[in-house]
Protein backbone atom coordinates (compact mmCIF):
# COMPACT_ATOMS: atom_id res chain seq x y z
CA UNK A 1 0.00 0.00 0.00
CA UNK A 2 1.12 3.45 -0.79
CA UNK A 3 2.34 5.88 2.00
CA UNK A 4 0.62 8.64 2.45
CA UNK A 5 1.34 11.99 4.86
CA UNK A 6 -1.41 14.49 5.79
CA UNK A 7 0.74 17.51 7.21
CA UNK A 8 -1.34 20.16 8.94
CA UNK A 9 -0.38 23.64 9.14
CA UNK A 10 -1.21 26.44 11.34
CA UNK A 11 -1.84 27.91 14.91
CA UNK A 12 -4.71 26.70 16.57
CA UNK A 13 -4.04 29.89 19.31
CA UNK A 14 -5.30 31.60 16.58
CA UNK A 15 -8.85 30.91 15.78
CA UNK A 16 -9.36 29.49 11.87
CA UNK A 17 -5.72 29.68 11.46
CA UNK A 18 -5.82 26.19 13.16
CA UNK A 19 -7.88 24.43 10.57
CA UNK A 20 -4.93 22.65 9.40
CA UNK A 21 -4.34 21.38 12.66
CA UNK A 22 -7.61 20.62 13.07
CA UNK A 23 -8.39 18.69 9.87
CA UNK A 24 -4.88 17.05 10.95
CA UNK A 25 -7.00 15.73 14.37
CA UNK A 26 -9.95 14.67 12.34
CA UNK A 27 -7.85 12.63 9.67
CA UNK A 28 -5.50 10.87 12.86
CA UNK A 29 -8.88 9.89 14.50
CA UNK A 30 -11.24 9.11 10.88
CA UNK A 31 -7.39 7.44 9.10
CA UNK A 32 -5.64 5.95 12.29
CA UNK A 33 -4.04 2.92 9.98
CA UNK A 34 -3.90 4.78 6.49
CA UNK A 35 -1.75 7.47 6.64
CA UNK A 36 0.81 8.79 8.97
CA UNK A 37 0.09 12.57 10.31
CA UNK A 38 2.46 15.56 11.38
CA UNK A 39 1.31 19.09 12.32
CA UNK A 40 3.18 22.11 11.77
CA UNK A 41 3.23 25.82 12.28
CA UNK A 42 4.85 26.37 9.46
CA UNK A 43 6.55 24.24 6.49
CA UNK A 44 10.44 24.81 7.14
CA UNK A 45 13.43 22.95 4.66
CA UNK A 46 13.73 20.19 6.71
CA UNK A 47 9.91 19.00 5.50
CA UNK A 48 11.64 18.29 1.92
CA UNK A 49 13.49 15.38 3.51
CA UNK A 50 10.53 14.10 5.90
CA UNK A 51 7.91 13.71 2.79
CA UNK A 52 10.73 12.09 0.46
CA UNK A 53 9.42 9.23 2.05
CA UNK A 54 6.03 9.31 1.02
CA UNK A 55 4.37 8.27 -1.90
CA UNK A 56 1.29 11.22 -1.45
CA UNK A 57 1.25 13.92 0.62
CA UNK A 58 -1.55 16.10 1.66
CA UNK A 59 -0.92 20.17 2.74
CA UNK A 60 -4.09 21.10 4.63
CA UNK A 61 -4.13 24.96 5.36
CA UNK A 62 -6.40 27.90 6.46
CA UNK A 63 -6.79 30.39 4.07
CA UNK A 64 -8.89 33.75 4.18
CA UNK A 65 -10.16 34.00 0.92
CA UNK A 66 -13.42 33.17 0.02
CA UNK A 67 -13.76 29.39 -1.10
CA UNK A 68 -17.68 28.84 -3.09
CA UNK A 69 -17.44 25.54 -1.05
CA UNK A 70 -15.37 26.53 1.98
CA UNK A 71 -12.81 24.80 0.91
CA UNK A 72 -10.21 23.61 -1.73
CA UNK A 73 -8.27 20.30 -2.67
CA UNK A 74 -5.68 20.39 -5.72
CA UNK A 75 -3.10 19.44 -6.61
CA UNK A 76 0.50 20.61 -5.96
CA UNK A 77 3.28 20.81 -7.77
CA UNK A 78 7.01 21.41 -7.20
CA UNK A 79 8.22 25.13 -7.51
CA UNK A 80 10.62 25.98 -9.61
CA UNK A 81 12.81 27.63 -6.09
CA UNK A 82 12.75 27.99 -2.68
CA UNK A 83 12.96 30.37 -0.30
CA UNK A 84 16.16 32.09 1.32
CA UNK A 85 14.55 32.94 4.93
CA UNK A 86 13.49 29.03 6.48
CA UNK A 87 10.12 30.93 7.68
CA UNK A 88 8.35 31.25 4.35
CA UNK A 89 8.26 28.16 2.93
CA UNK A 90 5.62 26.87 0.63
CA UNK A 91 4.40 23.17 0.16
CA UNK A 92 5.55 24.17 -3.50
CA UNK A 93 8.79 24.50 -2.23
CA UNK A 94 8.82 21.74 -0.18
CA UNK A 95 8.30 19.86 -3.00
CA UNK A 96 11.00 21.64 -4.94
CA UNK A 97 13.40 20.63 -2.46
CA UNK A 98 12.35 17.19 -2.19
CA UNK A 99 13.13 16.79 -6.05
CA UNK A 100 16.20 18.48 -6.09
CA UNK A 101 17.93 17.69 -3.11
CA UNK A 102 16.55 14.50 -2.40
CA UNK A 103 15.36 13.01 -5.92
CA UNK A 104 11.82 12.29 -5.05
CA UNK A 105 8.47 13.87 -5.62
CA UNK A 106 5.63 12.69 -4.02
CA UNK A 107 1.99 13.06 -5.52
CA UNK A 108 1.01 16.07 -3.70
CA UNK A 109 -2.35 18.02 -2.96
CA UNK A 110 -3.29 20.99 -1.31
CA UNK A 111 -6.42 21.65 0.68
CA UNK A 112 -7.02 25.08 1.35
CA UNK A 113 -9.68 25.39 4.09
CA UNK A 114 -11.70 28.74 4.06
CA UNK A 115 -11.30 30.97 7.37
CA UNK A 116 -12.90 34.01 8.72
CA UNK A 117 -11.35 35.12 11.80
CA UNK A 118 -7.84 34.80 12.79
CA UNK A 119 -8.00 36.70 16.65
CA UNK A 120 -6.15 34.88 19.76
CA UNK A 121 -8.35 32.41 20.90
CA UNK A 122 -9.27 28.31 20.52
CA UNK A 123 -12.07 28.51 18.73
CA UNK A 124 -12.96 27.73 15.15
CA UNK A 125 -15.36 30.12 14.01
CA UNK A 126 -19.14 28.60 13.54
CA UNK A 127 -17.79 28.90 9.39
CA UNK A 128 -14.99 27.55 9.92
CA UNK A 129 -16.29 24.57 11.67
CA UNK A 130 -18.44 23.87 8.87
CA UNK A 131 -15.92 24.11 6.39
CA UNK A 132 -13.87 21.88 8.70
CA UNK A 133 -17.00 19.32 8.30
CA UNK A 134 -17.45 19.13 4.76
CA UNK A 135 -13.45 18.96 3.54
CA UNK A 136 -12.84 16.01 6.52
CA UNK A 137 -16.58 14.89 4.50
CA UNK A 138 -15.00 15.15 1.31
CA UNK A 139 -11.63 13.40 1.82
CA UNK A 140 -13.13 10.58 4.18
CA UNK A 141 -15.08 9.82 0.92
CA UNK A 142 -12.49 9.38 -1.46
CA UNK A 143 -10.39 7.45 1.55
CA UNK A 144 -12.92 4.80 2.37
CA UNK A 145 -13.60 4.45 -1.64
CA UNK A 146 -13.59 0.83 -1.94
CA UNK A 147 -13.12 0.41 -5.66
CA UNK A 148 -9.65 2.41 -5.90
CA UNK A 149 -6.70 2.96 -3.77
CA UNK A 150 -7.07 6.11 -1.87
CA UNK A 151 -4.25 8.18 -3.93
CA UNK A 152 -6.06 6.98 -7.30
CA UNK A 153 -9.24 8.36 -6.14
CA UNK A 154 -7.71 11.98 -4.73
CA UNK A 155 -6.19 12.27 -7.85
CA UNK A 156 -9.51 14.51 -9.39
CA UNK A 157 -8.85 17.91 -8.69
CA UNK A 158 -11.63 19.27 -6.59
CA UNK A 159 -11.46 23.19 -6.57
CA UNK A 160 -13.59 26.72 -7.02
CA UNK A 161 -11.96 27.40 -10.04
Amino acid sequence: MKKILIIGIGNTGRSDDGLGWKFAEKSEELFRDGCDIEYRYQLQVEDAELISHYDTVIFADAIDNELQKGFSFVKCEPGSEYFFSSHIQSPEAILYLSKTVFGKSPEAFLLKLQGMEWGMKTQLSEVAEKNLKMATSFLKGRMENKTHHPVEVMNTDFSDS
